[in-house]
C-alpha cells in the first residue's frame, strides 16, 4: 500500500504560479510511475503529467506543456507539480496518484493509489 497527501494547492490569480506536492508513504516510493489528474465541477477526470520510475522520462497534456512541470525527490518521497503560467481553465482538484508497474499512463484507471485531491482555483 501506498498513501499518497497532496498539498500547496489554493487561489491565485490568472498568470500567477503555483507548486503542488505529493508526499508518499508506505511502501518503497522510488519504484513507482507517478502521475497528476485534475478534476474540475461537472468534468471528467484528466490527466495532467507524469513521470517514470526512474525520473527520466516526463509526459504532459497538451493544455499544460509549457506551462507545468513534474518532478520527484525519491529521498523525500515526494512528487511536485510547478504550474506557472496559470488560466482560469486550470482551476480543479489536483490529485496525485502512482502505479507500480509499466510507463506513464495517461488513463485514471491504470493507477492503484490515489490522494484526496488539492484544491486549485485560478481567478481571471
Amino acid at each position: 500500500q501506498v498513501q499518497l497527501v497532496e498539498s500547496g494547492g489554493g487561489l491565485v490569480q490568472a498568470g500567477d504560479s503555483l507548486r503542488l506536492s505529493c508526499a508518499a508513504s508506505g511502501r518503497t516510493f522510488s519504484g513507482y510511475v507517478m502521475g497528476w489528474f485534475r478534476q474540475a465541477p461537472g468534468k471528467e477526470r484528466e490527466f495532467v503529467a507524469g513521470i517514470s520510475w526512474s525520473g527520466t522520462s516526463t509526459v504532459y497534456a497538451d493544455s499544460v506543456k509549457g506551462r507545468f512541470t513534474i518532478s520527484r525527490d525519491d529521498a523525500k518521497n515526494t512528487i511536485n507539480l510547478q504550474m506557472n503560467s496559470l488560466k482560469s481553465e486550470d482551476t480543479a482538484v489536483y490529485y496525485c496518484a502512482a502505479r507500480p508497474i509499466g510507463r506513464v499512463n495517461i488513463y485514471a484507471r491504470n493507477y492503484d493509489y490515489w490522494g484526496q485531491g488539492t484544491q486549485v482555483t485560478v481567478s481571471s
